[in-house]
């Protein structure tokens, strides 16, 4: 409960730096600042809730360390994979 309070007392606050900040720097009349703050502070509220969430990582089961830039090759996996032939003779080394 505390909390949804705390909420929207920042919601409200920022509406309000909005209405000044806008309304004055533009020079707008009262009802063109209003609008601007009522549209301006969904966006900003949507812009740092998408900064703060988690990125969604796709989670490899076989790590492989290489640069973050790296894009797997089709090719390359199916080339990773050691057949019984090779296996076998690692296993007698």
């Amino acid at each position: 409960m505390l909390a949804k309070i705390k909420q929207a007392a920042l919601i409200g606050c920022l509406f309000v730096f909005l209405f000044i900040v806008i309304g004055g720097g533009l020079h707008l009349n009262a009802g063109g600042a209003f609008l601007a703050a009522a549209t301006g502070t969904p966006l900003v509220i949507h812009f740092f809730a998408r900064e703060r969430l988690p990125k969604v990582v796709d989670h490899d089961p076989f790590p492989v360390s290489r640069s973050p830039g790296y894009a797997p090759n089709i090719a390359e996996g199916e080339a990773r994979h050691r057949s019984a032939s090779e296996i076998e003779t690692v296993l007698r080394q």
